[in-house]
């Protein structure tokens, strides 16, 4: 550990932090972080498959769950035991006002509560049940199914719940605009793109199956009226909107077969090995659904792969009442797990030849995307080289699996070096490629920026576009300082972007994980790795944010309604994940100082006896304001991280 004098160990095992010479302050005790590090390394090794890899569990909502009953029960295969299963599951994460939340201690969601509340309707559940009458109350009270968002207006109209005439218009004939016409279906983040093209069929086809029950019971006090566009662009979509409605009645038939054909092969030829469609749980379900409405029976090997992967992403616990419950991950990260896992051990000091890192590099190399994706359609003359984040997603490679791969790859000492190198070299030259024209990086496209994509009638369920984001570039700088070009011209366009993007009170905005805390803790140590002083002004404004935002137990959180609402930025239950995140940022700056004690202390004091930390709190991010993951595997691996940077 560097402090301002030498550390020493202390006859207990504890970690000592001096302060500098002619102060007057005392020695800082650590606890024994030491201790702490050796029982987490020991539970993350514990979880390593045979074949290399790590992964967490991906908690999401119980839409996932809800929506995978609704899916069943529109196919026809709706089990008595899965959805007996499945209830027990979704009750269990009702909360005390009936309502049901986006992430774990979050206010109630009316969409999310609707959902779950058909869900339980299906399971037989009564709508006079003390715990189905609370939900509608808060329904009711939040509006009622007229203020739900589109995608749960979907799923009602497809059980006569809903109206599709109150629905906004999403033809298939968007499959023949080309790729640089305006609203085209590349213009969509890859997320959506999937999502829109599979909708095309279901929105235009129009689909009812009967249920057994009606949900006036839901029903709020105003009648549903259009939402209205507060931008003159907005207002001329509407207007769009309105005239595709038209269209919709009378369609040119041979163009609107012809379109839907296009659609669907568009969504046949991008299902994954796995069955998936991207590895996520909402194209995967809509291309089902729209392939079905499109001829294809049940038994078809498309629709065969399809469910057996859903299968594939259920976890079954047998523990608890009613047989155990049933949950569905809305998507699996083995890749980013294996990274992340991989760097944590390195960073304890697992020497770089240990089998389980070399084993986790074998893995990682066996999964470097090597064929062209969706991406190409805007760098057609790039080759691949990419990772994704999941099992079996080749037409999705992302920049932030690739640049963390990259650098757990770099810290293995591989005994084919030279397949290790070629290997980075690729992946190096497709980031390069994936460079968005501002200088930052996106996630899974380069400049996939179009803003107009946020203000059509139907995007009201999450981000739609994938511009550069600071947690994104902060990753692919820190990989180009560990390959020693950080003077180079990639590096330097990522730290200007991310010294143009820093925010007015020192943090930077966090995409993927929630919310400053992540993207200051991702952007600091790049920043410093990249050559810039720990005394300069950027550091020194993000240090000064952490300190500001420590919590008064030692640890630092940060609450996901901080996307929606400014008085959560940085404010929050402290967590391990984000404590961590905290402190690596805090390491990278150069701070030994009582803050950075009292951090390390809560992450010991609050370690279980297994080696890991208890986490709920959900610090992943989906979609900001939608949409967001409790990493399970997030709790072990980024503590890993700061214990070991700190103790060693």
């Amino acid at each position: 550990m560097r402090a301002a004098t030498q550390p020493g160990e202390t006859l207990a095992g504890t970690v000592e932090i001096r302060p500098g010479a002619g102060t007057q302050a005392p020695v800082v005790q650590l606890g024994a972080p030491r201790t702490a590090l050796k029982r987490a390394c020991a539970h993350l090794r514990s979880l390593q498959h045979e074949d290399g890899w790590w992964k967490g569990e991906l908690e999401t909502n119980v839409t996932m769950d809800a929506e995978d009953l609704l899916l069943r029960e529109f196919l026809g295969i709706r089990t008595e035991q899965e959805t007996r299963r499945a209830a027990e599951w979704i009750r269990g994460q009702q909360r005390e006002d009936g309502s049901w939340a986006k992430f774990f201690g979050g206010p109630g969601d009316l969409s999310t509560t609707v959902e779950a509340y058909v869900a339980l309707r299906l399971a037989g559940e009564a709508p006079e049940d003390e715990h189905m009458l609370a939900a509608a109350a808060m329904i009711r009270e939040a509006g009622g199914l007229e203020q739900t968002r589109v995608f749960t207006h979907i799923w009602l109209a497809l059980f006569g719940l809903w109206s599709w005439d109150n629905m906004p218009a999403l033809p298939p004939e968007l499959m023949l605009l080309p790729p640089w016409v305006p609203l085209n279906v590349y213009d969509f983040a890859c997320w959506a793109r999937q999502t829109i093209v599979a909708l095309t069929i279901v929105v235009s086809e129009r689909p009812v199956r009967s249920l057994p029950f009606a949900l006036e019971e839901l029903r709020g006090p105003q009648p549903w009226s259009r939402p209205r566009a507060s931008s003159l662009r907005g207002r001329t979509l509407t207007a769009i909107d309105r005239a595709l409605h038209l269209y919709q009645r009378r369609p040119v038939r041979a163009l609107r077969e012809h379109a839907a054909m296009r659609a669907e092969r568009w969504i046949v030829r991008r299902q994954e090995a796995d069955g998936s469609w991207g590895g996520i749980q909402p194209p995967w379900v809509y291309s089902l659904i729209a392939l079905h409405l499109r001829g294809y029976p049940l038994e078809h090997p498309v629709m065969r792969s399809g469910l057996a992967g859903l299968d594939r992403f259920t976890i079954d616990d047998p523990s608890g009442e009613a047989g155990g419950t049933r949950r569905l991950e809305a998507c699996q990260s083995p890749v980013w797990d294996t990274a992340l896992a991989v760097v944590a051990l390195a960073d304890a000091g697992v020497e770089g030849d240990d089998p389980a890192l070399v084993a986790a590099a074998d893995w990682l190399l066996g999964e470097q995307v090597m064929v062209p994706g969706d991406w190409s359609v805007r760098r057609p003359s790039l080759a691949p080289g990419g990772w994704s984040f999941e099992f079996a997603n080749d037409n999705y490679p992302d920049v932030d699996d690739t640049a963390e791969v990259v650098l757990a790859l770099l810290r293995v000492d591989h005994p084919d070096r030279e397949r290790l190198r070629h290997s980075v070299d690729l992946a190096v030259r497709w980031l390069e490629g994936m460079r968005s024209t501002d200088g930052g990086w996106g996630a899974f496209d380069a400049d996939n920026t179009r803003p107009l994509i946020r203000e059509l009638p139907f995007c009201d369920f999450g981000e739609v576009i994938d511009p550069p984001s600071a947690d994104v570039t902060a990753h692919v700088l820190e990989m180009l300082a560990a390959l020693e070009q950080a003077d180079g011209e990639y590096a330097r366009s990522g730290l200007a972007w991310l010294s143009a993007n820093q925010e007015s009170a020192g943090s930077w905005f966090g995409r993927w994980g929630v919310n400053h805390i992540y993207g200051t803790g991702a952007v600091v140590p790049a920043l410093v790795a990249a050559g810039v002083k720990p005394g300069d002004h950027r550091i020194r404004r993000a240090v000064r944010w952490l300190k500001e935002h420590q919590n008064p137990d030692g640890g630092w959180g940060e609450d996901a309604r901080s996307y929606d609402d400014p008085a959560w930025i940085g404010r929050g239950e402290s967590t391990a994940s984000q404590t961590a995140w905290a402190l690596l940022a805090l390491h990278a700056a150069g701070e030994h100082s009582d803050c950075v004690r009292r951090g390390l202390l809560w992450l010991v004091d609050t370690q279980l006896p297994d080696g890991t930390w208890a986490e709920p709190q959900y610090t992943g991010t989906g979609f900001p304001s939608d949409f967001y993951i409790n990493y399970h595997l997030y709790r072990l691996v980024f503590p890993i991280m700061a214990l070991g940077r700190y103790t060693r």
